[in-house]
């Protein structure tokens, strides 16, 4: 072997070059994090270029979201086959080269193919992330650690379509890919210089539980992808994948139960912390993505806000993420966090109420404190539940249950974003049907408020079609956010049974990585 960085913490519990990692670590999550949000506002400019239609150019997002949902559960027989620190060199390597190649795209074909392999190699990037910060840092530096992780994880998703915005309007939507180049580059050169290398363990590989799970994971994220375009059960298609991902589902539990050396060991879930850490995180999967799913075409489409105000607009929601995670980093280690995890939820289920006050008549400022308080609100919730997810469950179940994590949390948010499209789609039309039976010529309000309507002038009837549009939609953003809302305060007594922290620093310790 090469010379290799140290592995052994320093006399005053620091690990050498601890900074230096944490940044380069970081670069690589955000690169990764930022390509599931980034090409989104990019769509409607690469259908005319590479020759695709409105319904083949979402490929372009369901191919990354796809496969980086199959290869996340890997991650952790991968790292523990070849090395953490070979498998998140080698990711960030292909994930560059894949963006290289989506930027250079010839037409959709291609496109999806390159799209592909840039989620199977960024599958691990976001999990061994997580897994580097919780073996480099002490565990009283635990929470400080995971603040920066999230900040990372969540701001990402945030700024990405804005991002991708001005790179499209200014530059073109290639660069939305080639942006990548630069960060990745620097990423690799630092991960070489300074990343530990770890244990490598002769692990043999679980095929069939692989390939219960990926058919599973995969027939589930075509179900959400597809389910919209194609009216969801009234199609013979989703019930194919319907019942495929049960299948899936079904037989990798039956499986893993039963194996005697399974995919993912049956033993992690019987860790409190890291169970009830799942359906946290899947709910906060769901709060986060879903909310960002629906600001920006109710800002564009109700307020007529461009991408770039759009952008800036809810750029203090990320902002107030931010704080708080800086804030709670500190806290964590002060504060019951079970106290830190409600009180988030508390703030950010009243973010939500406040939201159900917006109207068209409202100028920026609501959209703009309310973001502030949900960013701070989930910044609270995060740390606290990522540091808790961890902190007793055995070392050597770590790159799985870190692989885990992210899944969940991308499976999460995939499923909060359908259901508010569709309760979207169906509340408009509704709204619409409901507001539009009230306006006939015997209502004696429309008569004093618009006569022309009412005596039939087309350009008076076209203007009130617009208001009862708009009413529609805006009636049915409210309803999504009091779905959230709900979904929120739902979620609070999840915390109750959560591991309390005094007992939690009885077991377990800091992993360093070690020398092969």
């Amino acid at each position: 072997m090469n010379a290799q960085a140290p592995t052994q913490f320093g006399p005053n519990g620091e690990y050498p070059n601890r900074g230096l990692i944490t940044v380069m670590i970081m670069l690589a999550t955000i690169m990764q994090v930022l390509d599931t949000t980034i090409a989104n506002v990019a769509l409607p400019s690469m259908t005319g270029d590479l020759g695709a239609s409105q319904d083949t150019i979402t490929w372009v997002l369901t191919s990354y979201i796809v496969a980086m949902a199959i290869m996340t559960p890997v991650t952790g027989w991968l790292a523990d086959r070849i090395g953490k620190r070979e498998l998140f060199l080698v990711s960030i390597v292909g994930f560059v080269a894949a963006s290289l190649m989506c930027g250079i795209a010839w037409n959709l074909s291609a496109m999806v193919l390159f799209r592909l392999v840039q989620g199977l190699f960024g599958a691990a990037i976001v999990p061994l992330s997580q897994t580097f910060l919780l073996d480099i840092n002490p565990r009283e530096k635990a929470g400080s650690a995971m603040a920066m992780w999230g900040a990372g994880i969540m701001v990402g998703p945030i700024i990405g379509p804005t991002l991708g915005g001005w790179l499209t309007e200014s530059y073109n939507w290639r660069w939305v890919f080639l942006i990548n180049l630069p960060v990745g580059i620097v990423a690799v050169l630092g991960c070489v210089a300074y990343l530990p290398r770890s244990i490598i363990r002769q692990r043999r590989f679980d095929f069939f539980g692989f390939a219960m799970l990926s058919l599973g994971i995969g027939a589930l994220q075509m179900i959400l992808d597809r389910g919209g375009e194609l009216d969801w059960f009234a199609s013979e298609e989703i019930w194919i994948y319907t019942a495929l991902a049960v299948t899936g589902f079904w037989v990798f539990v039956i499986h893993i139960n039963g194996a005697d050396l399974p995919f993912l060991e049956p033993a992690m879930f019987r860790d409190r912390n890291f169970a009830v850490g799942l359906l946290f995180i899947f709910i906060v999967g769901i709060i986060l993505l879903a909310s960002l799913a629906l600001l920006p075409p109710m800002l564009s489409r109700i307020f007529g806000y461009p991408v770039i105000t759009t952008g800036l607009v809810m750029g203090p929601r990320g902002v107030g993420t931010m704080i708080s995670m800086i804030l709670v980093g500190k806290l964590v280690r002060k504060v019951d966090s079970r106290i830190l995890v409600t009180l988030g939820l508390v703030m950010t289920a009243a973010s939500l109420w406040f939201m159900t006050d917006f109207s068209p008549q409202m100028g920026s400022g609501p959209v703009i404190w309310t973001g502030v308080l949900q960013g701070l609100g989930l910044g609270l919730v995060f740390v606290p539940l990522s540091t808790i997810a961890f902190s007793t469950i055995e070392a050597k179940y770590r790159a799985d249950a870190t692989s885990l994590f992210s899944l969940v949390r991308n499976i999460g948010s995939s499923i909060g974003i359908s259901i508010v499209s569709v309760m979207l789609t169906r509340n408009i039309q509704t709204n619409h049907v409901e507001l539009g039976a009230v306006i006939n010529p015997y209502n004696p309000m429309l008569q004093q408020v618009s006569p022309a309507a009412v005596s039939g002038n087309f350009t008076a009837l076209s203007q009130l079609d617009g208001l009862v549009n708009m009413q529609a939609a805006m009636i049915s953003y409210i309803d999504d956010f009091k779905l959230m809302m709900i979904v929120t305060l739902a979620a609070i007594p999840l915390a109750l049974i959560l591991r309390k922290p005094q007992v939690m620093a009885q077991r377990g310790a800091p992993v360093a990585a070690h020398a092969d």
